[in-house]
């Protein structure tokens, strides 16, 4: 077990991308000049620097933020857990040395990675962060600083663990395993290959509870009298985001959204808020969430501090029979799997598997973030459409196509899975191997 979670470890963004070599001793590139060495010998005095590699210099401060996201995602106390706290912060030295020699490397192959995608990475991880620790506050407390200083300190280090992943897996894509690999790799670890669990093939058609055009209507209404409170002075937009935006990530902080780059917010919202002049506030626009007043506070360049108000149209018992109707309706038409197919792409309003016919994929009925899939994949049937099914979402279709079988580790049931964990193995140890030698080429000092 402890060597499979190495193995998946070693391959997931992170804050511990690579499973490095100690080096703690200097490596001198061939192109060293005693210019350079003295240059680099007075950087090692200055306090705050963690390590050197070649032109790069890792901080102390980087290491820290690095290590406190650690100890808050492993639920660590540093009082109780003082050595392991240690340890982990000797691994995040390593693991981010290793990144930095890989970027050197990247550089030199003139890898990008495109800001939009940092963005959303680092949107990402602030949502999870938030997700465990539970509120915005509990977060902030964890991780020792504001949210908005963790976005704009982090977004750096999101941008050198992409660019890393990126180069690592187009270095990667020689590597591949036989099936004699698969069969060697089986033989040596078929004791340690932990269970599997019994997984489906599913297909989805979502109906969305809607309110109607009245519902609609007063939120609107609604909002434009918040908008005309806050335009005549009579309230502040702070106070008004805190006491009706149904936003739970920004209304106790007034709506405020923060900094945000263009490319981080759903579309309409976007082409608004990037076109209102600084103190502007916005009609009602509807996005995907609902209905938003929008405030743009202030503009730098493609980035802006923007505020907003978000409210959502109440739904009627109305409302939910009509949807559950429709889902019943398409029910009963869905003859075969390519009929249901074809009504997925005329009906359902989950526009993320509407071209691929509903498809979920395989999926592990256990750990499924819809938990009311889980409830009822047991007792569906191959080849007939289940439900509705309930949920946040609204009315959900399903199709189970095919069910593979879990349990012990074996090459008839599972050879897809076990060729994957090989594959990693055989990247994993041939990156450990490359970076291993890339390392020797570079300049390297690491403050005891």
């Amino acid at each position: 077990m402890l060597f499979f979670s190495r193995v998946l470890f070693f391959l997931i963004l992170s804050s511990f991308l690579f499973q490095g070599v100690a080096g703690q001793e200097a490596n001198l590139s061939f192109d060293e000049d005693t210019g350079l060495k003295a240059k680099r010998q007075h950087l090692q005095t200055i306090d705050g620097v963690a390590a050197i590699v070649g032109e790069r210099v890792v901080l102390n401060s980087d290491i820290n933020q690095s290590l406190a996201m650690a100890i808050f995602q492993q639920k660590l106390d540093p009082n109780k857990d003082a050595i392991k706290v240690s340890l982990l912060r000797n691994e995040i030295l390593r693991t981010t040395v290793d990144r930095k020699v890989v970027l050197l490397m990247a550089e030199l192959d003139s890898v990008e990675v495109d800001d939009k995608e940092v963005d959303r990475a680092l949107a990402q991880q602030v949502d999870n962060i938030v997700s465990q620790a539970g509120s915005d506050e509990a977060a902030e407390k964890a991780l020792g600083q504001p949210l908005r200083t963790f976005k704009r300190e982090y977004w750096y280090e999101i941008k050198d663990m992409l660019t890393t992943q990126k180069y690592q897996q187009a270095l990667m894509q020689k590597v591949s395993v036989s099936k004699k690999d698969v069969l060697s790799f089986f033989q040596t670890y078929k004791d340690s290959i932990p269970s599997f669990p019994s997984t489906v093939k599913l297909k989805h058609l979502l109906i969305k509870v809607v309110p109607d055009s009245s519902q609609e209507q007063k939120t609107v209404s609604f909002l434009n009298d918040l908008r005309e409170r806050i335009l005549n002075k009579s309230s502040s937009f702070e106070v008004l985001a805190k006491d009706y935006s149904q936003d739970p990530g920004s209304k106790n902080s007034g709506g405020s959204l923060g900094f945000v780059r263009r490319g981080s917010l759903v579309t309409p919202f976007e082409s608004v808020a990037f076109n209102l002049s600084p103190g502007e506030i916005s009609k009602p626009i509807k996005t995907d969430f609902g209905y938003h007043i929008i405030e743009t506070q202030e503009i730098r360049g493609d980035r802006i501090k923007v505020r907003h108000i978000l409210m959502s149209p109440p739904t009627t018992e109305k409302d939910e029979s009509s949807a559950y109707q429709r889902a019943i309706s398409i029910k009963d038409s869905s003859s075969s799997l390519s009929v249901f197919v074809d009504l997925v792409k005329k009906h359902t309003m989950d526009e993320q598997t509407k071209k691929s016919g509903g498809s979920l994929g395989w999926i592990d009925p256990g750990s499924y973030p819809i938990q009311e899939f889980s409830a009822v994949l047991g007792s569906i049937d191959l080849g007939v459409c289940a439900g509705p099914v309930r949920t946040d979402l609204g009315y959900h279709l399903l199709w189970v196509e095919a069910v593979r079988p879990g349990g012990k580790a074996s090459l008839k049931n599972h050879w897809s899975e076990i060729e994957a964990i090989a594959l990693n193995k055989k990247k994993a140890d041939w990156f450990r191997g490359w970076v291993t030698e890339a390392r020797g080429g570079v300049f390297i000092h690491i403050n005891k």
